[in-house]
């Protein structure tokens, strides 16, 4: 069975940086992209980031633009990411995703990121 385990949340002024990073482990786990969702108080799901394995190329929402990074390495089933210039509407529960060919999405148990103003 495959398990996604993030870590990294945490309590941080506005202005500040942390950096999650998700890591799968289990058999025979393969997946062509891992990323981020977010869910803020009160709000549904939304995408953050994420990346494909095939070229590495990356995706952002706009909310994130110019401030989050996301990146990975697929031979260590892993994928970061680095948030900079944290606002107060950043503060959510950061949940990693990873798409799989014949297990699809899986998600990860979510990590609390607080931003104080």
């Amino acid at each position: 069975q495959v398990q996604l385990v993030e870590s990294g949340g945490g309590l941080v002024q506005a202005g500040g940086s942390l950096r999650l990073s998700c890591t799968a482990s289990g058999r025979a786990f393969n997946s062509y992209s891992m990323g981020w969702f977010r869910r803020a108080p009160g709000k549904g799901r939304e995408f953050v980031a994420h990346i494909t394995w095939t070229n590495n190329n990356t995706y952002y929402a706009d909310s994130v633009k110019g401030r989050f990074t996301v990146s990975g390495d697929n031979a260590k089933h892993t994928v970061w990411l680095q948030m900079d210039s944290l606002k107060p509407e950043d503060t959510a529960v950061y949940y990693c995703h990873a798409d799989t060919n014949g297990n699809g999405r899986l998600w990860g148990q979510g990590t609390q990121v607080t931003v104080s103003s």
